[in-house]
Parts: structure tokens; C-alpha cells; sequence
């Protein structure tokens, strides 16, 4: 029984964003990376930024039970 189904794509831009601003800011203190593997990181979440953001990409939560659940799933706030 498909209890919840969610479309997080919107909002994980935003995760992305936080995690990019997070690793820039961690970066001098984090283990000797070469300037290659920085530009590549940037890349990856940049470009996942875009797709999220473009809706070319999207994330689901689907909240799955066997047999129902007595009641109706109430999803969190």
C-alpha cells in the first residue's frame, strides 16, 4: 500500500546549495585534495543544483506499508 508519495525535487536544490556552502567554507581544514578533484566536486553539485532547479531531475519519498496502516498515515510536519 503506497501510504505517502513526495516530490522533494524543489526543495533539494536547497540541500545542495547548503552542502556547496558548507565544503567551501570546510575546505582548508579538510584532508589535501588536488585543485582537479575541488573543480570536479564544484561541478557535480553545481550541476545537480541546475537540474533540480530546472526540473530535470527529481527526488521521491514514498512511504510503503504492507498492509495499510490502521487509521491513514499521517505524514510528518
Amino acid at each position: 500500500m503506497i501510504e505517502d508519495w513526495h516530490n522533494f525535487g524543489a526543495d533539494y536544490d536547497r540541500t545542495l546549495q547548503a552542502w556547496r556552502d558548507n565544503i567551501e567554507a570546510a575546505w582548508p581544514s579538510l584532508p589535501a585534495y588536488d585543485r582537479r578533484f575541488r573543480r570536479m566536486w564544484r561541478f557535480y553539485l553545481c550541476s545537480a543544483m541546475a537540474l533540480f532547479r530546472s526540473r530535470r531531475a527529481q527526488l521521491w519519498q514514498l512511504v510503503l506499508s504492507p498492509q495499510g496502516i490502521p487509521g491513514g498515515y499521517v505524514a510528518p510536519r
